[in-house]
């Protein structure tokens, strides 16, 4: 077992996070009575190393949704392979969840389980509105790692991991696919039109914050890396269509987001949580956009783009062939 007090060593912080497939998890708190609550969920996802943070939703019909507003704490648990019977027993409502369970307490007092695969100990940072959602985003206080296989889910069904050496399996043609129009299967008409649903409402968040695409264009790439000189984040710009100008980085920091120096440009405090906030809901519709995709499937789909993408990025600057 590995365990560890944020702020964690990258490294170890990805691996726990790695215990995470489309898994099961159980996430858990304390009621504003003192009563342990706890639900079984699939939407946990990461959003940043640095800071440490995840993010899970929950239907706003829920009967928990209370407490875990009320309580500024909570912790996820990434149940283990041998797992099943907790998982379809706090999948329950009405059951006495807790009875006979061993338990030790957290971040906040709330409970934690025992023999999971991993475990992270949150606090609160925001929550967010998703349609019939509510969208928990947690700064992880400490986290532990046990290097158990995790259970799995999919298709109605519990599942193991397996690792293989082998590559994926060809994904089987569609038929109906195949007999289309050339407009309907030309792959740029596919990739534009999966693009704009799964944009949509990154680009209604950022819009409502009073950011142009342009703006959130170059807060994302600093987001992701504030290392890269002026000359390589405008290459990275250009690639999208977007432009990098005095206008720009003037108009970002007249608001607090960046600021500039050293023939760089970094965020602030201000301009760091914006950034979160807008990944925690690019995050959220790319879990909707997977929704009707097990694993192995939403991971063959990435590996393919990159693999497009390569293909077209002869010619362009190695820092974009990288990416």
């Amino acid at each position: 077992m590995s365990q560890a007090a944020v702020k964690p060593d990258t490294r170890q912080f990805r691996d726990a996070l790695g215990s995470f497939t489309t898994g099961v998890t159980i996430v858990t708190t304390v009621d504003a009575e003192g009563r342990d609550i706890g639900l079984t969920a699939n939407s946990f996802n990461s959003v940043s190393l640095d800071p440490p943070m995840v993010l899970w939703s929950l239907a706003k019909t829920s009967l928990s949704l209370a407490a875990f507003v009320h309580n500024p704490h909570f912790a996820v648990h990434i149940l283990a392979a041998d797992q099943r019977a907790i998982s379809d027993l706090f999948a329950k409502r009405g059951a006495d969840k807790f009875a006979g369970t061993t338990l030790a307490r957290g971040e906040g007092g709330v409970p934690l389980l025992e023999g999971c695969s991993a475990r992270f100990q949150c606090r609160t940072a925001f929550r967010y509105e998703g349609g019939d959602h509510e969208i928990f985003v947690g700064e992880v206080m400490r986290f532990d790692h046990f290097d158990k296989p995790p259970l799995v889910f999919h298709s109605g069904k519990y599942g193991l991991v397996v690792k293989q050496a082998a590559s994926p399996a060809p994904v089987p043609v569609d038929e109906a696919a195949a007999e289309s129009s050339f407009s309907r299967d030309f792959l740029g008409y596919l990739l534009g039109a999966a693009y704009s649903q799964l944009f949509k409402p990154i680009r209604d968040e950022f819009s409502r914050r009073g950011l142009s695409e342009n703006e959130y264009y170059l807060l994302s790439i600093l987001g992701v890396d504030e290392d890269l000189p002026l000359d390589e984040i405008g290459t990275l710009m250009s690639f999208a269509g977007h432009t990098l100008g005095e206008e720009l980085i003037a108009g970002l920091a007249g608001r607090g987001l960046l600021v500039r120096g050293d023939g760089r440009l970094s965020l602030t405090d201000s301009g760091r949580r914006a950034m979160i906030e807008l990944f925690a809901v690019a995050k959220s519709a790319e879990s909707d956009a997977e929704s009707e995709l097990d694993y192995s499937e939403s991971q063959l789909l990435k590996q393919l783009l990159r693999r497009v993408i390569r293909s077209t990025s002869r010619g362009l600057p190695p820092l974009l062939r990288k990416r």
